[in-house]
């Protein structure tokens, strides 16, 4: 099994990643996907030169926006998850908001609420910070369920309902939320529900030696992770780039015996003994849309199984849970997964 987000993620890399291998649909002249595929690889360019060894992560982020998806990205404090959020909205020319999740944080704080007036007299809808195109939800885990339920709508919808009215949330939109995997003291577990409404879970490990070499490298000359400006970072893709690079993936084609397929690993997990909940039809679609991401960035103008492996992992690992007494044995999710996907039958 192939899981490009967790490889790219512990890979002991301290330089800048290179273009993803060319697929079949590669040709000798560019074609305007080649050249949205080049754009995008660009984007992992800028944000290496402020984040490294979380080439992974940067992957993922970028299919979860072409999917019109969002991440949960988990992680120790120190492993940069801020700091690759920021980078990479600003590759992107797109509007960045951060929140910073506390116990006393409200619903209305996330999504806006009425304000008073005092120069007309009346009450108006005051804009939350949800309403940007990529939201950094910053320790997602230390608000209260009420409040986490307050992105639920915007996630799904792409609208917030305030006072009997909807309003549309920019497009493209994208909640990227952190939370840290070692202190629970004061934290709130994400519901089932809101844990279903992440298209991928991407875990940043601590970088390999020859990356955090690299990494303390630039801050001895002087690298200042707040001045993304003097880092070189640049814009390099806008709006209409990224909706043009999402239809293409789109387009990737899916054949009857590899839906088949992704039906069976979803089925399994259903039926698998250490499983106390299997993946829903929406773990299935959004394995699907990722998978389809990941093959047209590649190269590739069809779906293989190859693909569905590869994003397995971080699109499923958190949707499903464990009975107890599996985890009493200390089997982790991503064991069981692995072990399903050896299992289940490939089409030839």
């Amino acid at each position: 099994m192939t899981d490009p987000i967790a490889n790219e993620t512990t890979a002991p890399r301290a330089e800048t990643p290179a273009a993803p291998a060319a697929g079949p649909a590669e040709q000798a002249s560019a074609t305007p996907d080649d050249e949205l595929r080049s754009a995008l690889n660009r984007v992992r360019t800028e944000v290496g030169k402020a984040v490294v060894g979380q080439d992974g992560a940067v992957t993922g982020l970028i299919i979860a926006l072409l999917t019109r998806g969002h991440v949960l990205l988990e992680g120790v404090p120190g492993v940069a998850k801020t700091l690759l959020v920021r980078t990479l909205s600003r590759t992107l020319q797109l509007d960045t908001r951060r929140l910073q999740f506390t116990p006393d944080l409200m619903p209305g704080d996330v999504t806006g609420s009425l304000a008073y007036d005092p120069r007309s007299g009346e009450f108006a809808f005051r804009d939350g910070p949800v309403f940007t195109n990529i939201l950094l939800a910053d320790e997602i885990n230390r608000t209260p369920p009420k409040t986490q339920s307050a992105l639920l709508e915007a996630m799904e919808e792409r609208q917030v309902s305030a006072d009997g009215v909807t309003r549309p949330l920019p497009d493209p939109f994208m909640v990227a939320a952190t939370q840290n995997p070692i202190e629970y003291e004061g934290t709130y577990a994400l519901p089932e529900a809101q844990l279903d409404r992440f298209l991928l879970k991407l875990v940043l490990e601590v970088p390999e030696r020859e990356a955090e070499v690299s990494l303390l490298r630039r801050h001895a000359d002087g690298f200042d992770p707040h001045d993304l400006a003097a880092a070189g970072v640049t814009p390099v893709l806008g709006a209409d780039e990224l909706a043009a690079a999402r239809r293409a993936a789109a387009a990737v084609r899916v054949e009857d015996d590899v839906l088949g397929y992704l039906v069976d690993l979803a089925r399994a997990t259903r039926r698998s003994p250490s499983m106390r909940l299997g993946v829903s039809p929406r773990g299935t679609t959004g394995l699907l849309a990722a998978a389809k991401a990941w093959a047209w960035l590649t190269g590739y103008e069809s779906l293989t199984p190859d693909h569905l492996q590869a994003m397995l992992l971080p699109v499923w690992r958190h949707r499903v849970q464990l009975r107890p007494e599996a985890e009493l044995e200390g089997v982790s999710v991503d064991q069981v997964l692995r072990g399903i996907v050896q299992q289940v039958q490939v089409p030839l």
